[in-house]
């Protein structure tokens, strides 16, 4: 089928932003300073907090979402207070990692985005993060020139998007398919036009769950439950998408 859209999450497909760093980080600090008294009572302790544990009960989910999922996962409170005190903790933290530089953008991702643009296929970007712009807007694309042309001074990331529906509140997180809808939306198509491009089994499920087709990207080694989720192809970087499937975007009108 061909496409006539690429609805693009952020945090593990386009930037390897350090939301993961930033909740384990802070929860660390919680847990050895105002909450040192219960974590007797939990199940917490610094190494138990995994790539796995982040991607199948945060990644992909609003910021008190997220926070109470992990809160809930260690058995620890998940009351307002608890949720708020996190949910602080992390975003203070997660500023002061994004003005220190301290993420990096995937090229693959970024080339893709390119073709598809190059090729008159519109742009998305749907992620649950507030922050998402943020990142986006420190990817300059001037690197890229030698492969797709000249692009005006100062271009970034952020510039490529045909819609940003980033940081939108919605009803539900992923796996809710409630924050591609509203992309499609942004978009003016239906969505059985677009395709999503994800890493996590949420946002996998999310775009099936909104009749869209989807890539996912196995950047954690974990290929299985990307295709368990249901997703239409799943390749170890997005260079390696077959190029039957990026002609099918491609040849969207």
């Amino acid at each position: 089928m061909a496409f006539r859209a690429a609805i693009f999450d952020v945090d593990g497909v386009l930037v390897d932003s350090p939301h993961e760093q930033a909740w384990r980080d802070s929860l660390a600090r919680l847990m050895a300073g105002p909450w040192a008294s219960i974590v007797g009572q939990t199940s917490y302790a610094p190494g138990r907090f995994t790539s796995a544990v982040y991607q199948q009960h945060v990644a992909g989910k609003p910021r008190e979402a997220g926070a109470h999922a992990a809160l809930e996962y260690f058995g620890i409170p998940a009351d307002q207070a608890h949720v708020q005190a996190y949910c602080d903790t992390k975003q203070a933290q997660l500023l002061d990692l994004i003005a220190r530089g301290e993420f990096t953008a995937f090229d693959d991702a970024i080339r893709l985005l390119l073709r598809f643009k190059a090729a008159g296929i519109r742009i998305a970007s749907a992620s649950s993060s507030r922050n998402a712009d943020l990142f986006l807007q420190r990817v300059p694309l001037a690197r890229f020139a030698g492969e797709f042309g000249l692009f005006a001074p100062g271009a970034t990331l952020l510039d490529m998007l045909d819609a940003n529906v980033n940081g939108h509140a919605v009803a539900h997180g992923k796996p809710d398919p409630a924050i591609f809808l509203l992309a499609a939306a942004a978009l003016h198509l239906e969505p059985a036009g677009c395709v999503v491009v994800e890493d996590a089994p949420a946002g996998v499920q999310a775009a099936k769950a909104g009749g869209m087709a989807c890539i996912a990207v196995a950047r954690h080694d974990d290929a299985a439950a990307l295709r368990a989720a249901g997703a239409d192809w799943v390749v170890p970087q997005l260079d390696a998408l077959p190029s039957a499937a990026i002609r099918g975007v491609e040849k969207g009108d």
